[in-house]
């Protein structure tokens, strides 16, 4: 039974996340306390502002009376004026006013854009995020993940709130996760943890460990699981309050229904849902509650099932959001259907097709035709009793039964077609948003890569020509004098000042090779490969043989491309001599059309390719990152003692 259960939720104050609910009415006494006893306007409008958050999801009225006032004593503050928009949108969301919300959010950061610091654009990042999230509940998960990788993200970056840029990964795998994607979901996953790992942010570590958990429970991913809810755990041990434990024993629930220990399963959902009563968390009892349906259903105590699900079809929180109605009525269907009663599954299996149409997700499977099947069987039996009572009417009957029969035949042909055609159109849109996803990732990354390694160069110039034209001139200067100095017949001690002058003349030599090295004059006046002969030859020494081998390197290879194609053979020869140990390297460089080809083999230690992607140190990252701005493939054949040769593919188109 297909089930994916929505995470998101609308977190936009760090400094309030997680603390105990006694350590909240401190809070917010202490927010009251600035606003009656402060001086400061700037400071009461800062103090009602968050008592305005602080009372969103508990007192929506005293929320709007702190609102406005707020909003009344940061008129002089054009920048508190515009944050009073931001905490508005989160008033609107609890009052469960989606578009007033998102008008709000959107208001706020056409007046936030005015401002330049650090705080005005971590706030935008923040609006962008929760505007992200009225989208994903509307049931647009791909408007959700543009809004995180072109808005929300580089926002945060800019605005150096590395917290905010890990919650915004963690949002972005709830997106792949809803549609299924679990490997890339726990690529984000892992990168959120990461994030919250260095800058130890217990409380996002938690959550973070927490969807992790699910995560790798719907990819069937069971040790994986255990790892990040026992991880979970020992943090959860120091941390203040329990309102943490809700999300924990939602995922260690699932994990029990998987591994089909459902008394265990059972037993985590009563304990979060008694917390989630203590803390009027409503959502989060449901969503216990919807995991408490699948178990009773996985168990098949399909009663105990529809009870459950039934319940949960009353309420409002739950049934807001789009995917948790079609949970809903699905499971009403499939319930009604396990314990016989035919008409319920058929018209809750109706009220599902109908939404699924309705948001473009529609299909009609082989259990809905099986269900459609099931209800037709059982009205054929009640005609054949009708007919056995009423003998006399034998004939008539006998031609109703064959004109029902034709109907049916004839709606389950149309209902066969329809399926086809919905399931095709869902195919080709799934694939659609999942090449779109794939397409912003690439671009990202491509534009980063290029960025990054366009200004090493630029530093790599800039450096390289100040010291051969300042530092270099400047020795050469001072050699010159010197020079003049020890021929003089009034030198005092000559032997001394040559002595001083070899050094000199050695601090030049080494000066120049340090400027050559970091920007080539060869490849600046001869091309790559010339630049490439002199780099194998300037790395050769007696205990370290190169050879290098070329054919038909053309000159018209753009000089960026050129420069990224020297920096990957350097980094690679660097490799062998210093980290392999190697005594014998060869070099092989080849063109073909827009294709470039580079072989290098040495004789060196070698390593276990396996753990390739972990080594640090050896520079296969910075090798890697400029394969792949070049477009590139990189194959690596090596084994420990036995020496290493790396195959690379390139286009210099």
């Amino acid at each position: 039974m297909k089930r994916t259960i929505c995470l998101a939720c609308l977190i936009v104050c760090a400094s309030l996340f997680g603390r105990a609910q006694s350590t909240r009415s401190k809070y917010a006494d202490s927010l009251l306390h600035i606003t009656q006893r402060s001086a400061s306007d700037s400071s009461k409008a800062s103090a009602h502002l968050l008592l305005s958050y602080y009372y969103a999801f508990r007192d929506p009225a005293l929320a709007r009376q702190n609102l406005d006032q707020g909003r009344k004593a940061a008129a002089p503050y054009p920048f508190l004026h515009a944050v009073s928009y931001f905490y508005e949108g989160v008033l609107f969301y609890g009052a469960s006013d989606p578009a007033g919300s998102e008008a709000a959010f959107m208001k706020a950061d056409s007046l936030l854009g005015e401002f330049s610091t650090k705080d005005a654009i971590s706030f935008r990042s923040k609006t962008w995020r929760n505007i992200g999230i009225l989208r994903q509940a509307a049931g647009d998960e791909e408007g959700f993940a543009d809004i995180l990788i072109h808005k929300a993200i580089p926002l945060a970056q800019q605005a150096g709130d590395t917290i905010a840029v890990g919650k915004n990964y963690l949002d972005l795998s709830l997106v792949f996760k809803n549609t299924m994607q679990y490997s890339k979901a726990t690529g984000y996953i892992l990168q959120s943890i990461n994030v919250f790992r260095t800058k130890y942010s217990a409380g996002d570590l938690i959550v973070a460990y927490n969807t992790g958990a699910e995560n790798y429970v719907l990819d069937k991913k069971y040790p994986e699981a255990k790892a990040m809810l026992d991880s979970a755990w020992k943090l959860l041990a120091g941390w203040p309050g329990k309102e943490l434990y809700i999300d924990y024993y939602t995922a260690e629930s699932m994990y029990y229904d998987e591994t089909k220990d459902f008394r265990k399963s059972l037993a985590s959902i009563d304990k979060g849902v008694a917390l989630a009563r203590q803390y009027n968390k409503r959502y989060e009892e449901q969503r216990l509650l919807l995991q408490k349906f699948y178990t009773h259903f996985n168990d098949k105590d399909y009663t105990n099932a529809r009870d459950v699900l039934s319940s949960l079809a009353e309420q409002p929180e739950m049934m807001g959001q789009i995917s948790n109605r079609l949970q809903v009525f699905n499971g009403l269907a499939e319930t009604n259907a396990h314990l016989g009663n035919m008409p319920a599954a058929y018209k809750w299996l109706k009220r599902y097709s109908q939404l699924s149409d309705s948001v473009n997700e529609s299909k009609l499977t082989n259990d809905i035709h099986a269900l459609e099947i099931k209800f037709s069987s059982s009205e054929k039996q009640k005609e054949i009793a009708a007919l056995k009572i009423e003998r006399e009417k034998a004939e008539l009957s006998a031609r109703n039964n064959r004109l029902i029969t034709w109907l049916l035949g004839t709606a389950s042909m149309f209902l066969l077609v329809l399926a086809i055609f919905s399931w095709l159109f869902y195919r080709n849109n799934k694939k659609l948003a999942e090449q779109r996803l794939r397409e912003i990732e690439q671009r990202q990354e491509i534009q980063f890569s290029q960025a990054m390694l366009q200004g090493e160069e630029r530093e790599r110039r800039r450096v390289a020509g100040d010291l051969h034209d300042g530092l270099g001139g400047m020795l050469a200067g001072v050699k010159m004098n010197l020079t003049g100095l020890s021929s003089a017949p009034a030198a005092g001690n000559g032997s001394e000042l040559h002595k001083v002058i070899g050094q000199l003349d050695s601090s030049i030599s080494e000066l120049r090779r340090i400027a050559r090295n970091m920007m080539p004059e060869a490849l600046l006046k001869f091309g790559l490969d010339i630049a490439l002969k002199d780099l194998c030859g300037s790395m050769m020494t007696e205990a370290v043989k190169i050879g290098y081998q070329s054919f038909g390197i053309e000159s018209s290879i753009p000089q960026d491309t050129q420069v990224t194609i020297y920096r990957i053979v350097q980094e690679l020869l660097t490799n062998a001599t210093r980290h392999a140990h190697a005594s014998n390297i060869l070099v092989q460089c080849s063109q073909n059309g827009d294709t470039f080809l580079v072989t290098i083999e040495d004789n060196g230690k070698g390593f276990d390719t396996a753990l390739a992607s972990r080594a640090k140190g050896i520079g296969l990252g910075n090798v890697k990152r400029r394969v792949d701005y070049l477009h590139g493939n990189m194959e690596i054949i090596s084994a420990e003692n036995e020496g290493t040769t790396i195959n690379i593919e390139l286009h210099v188109a």
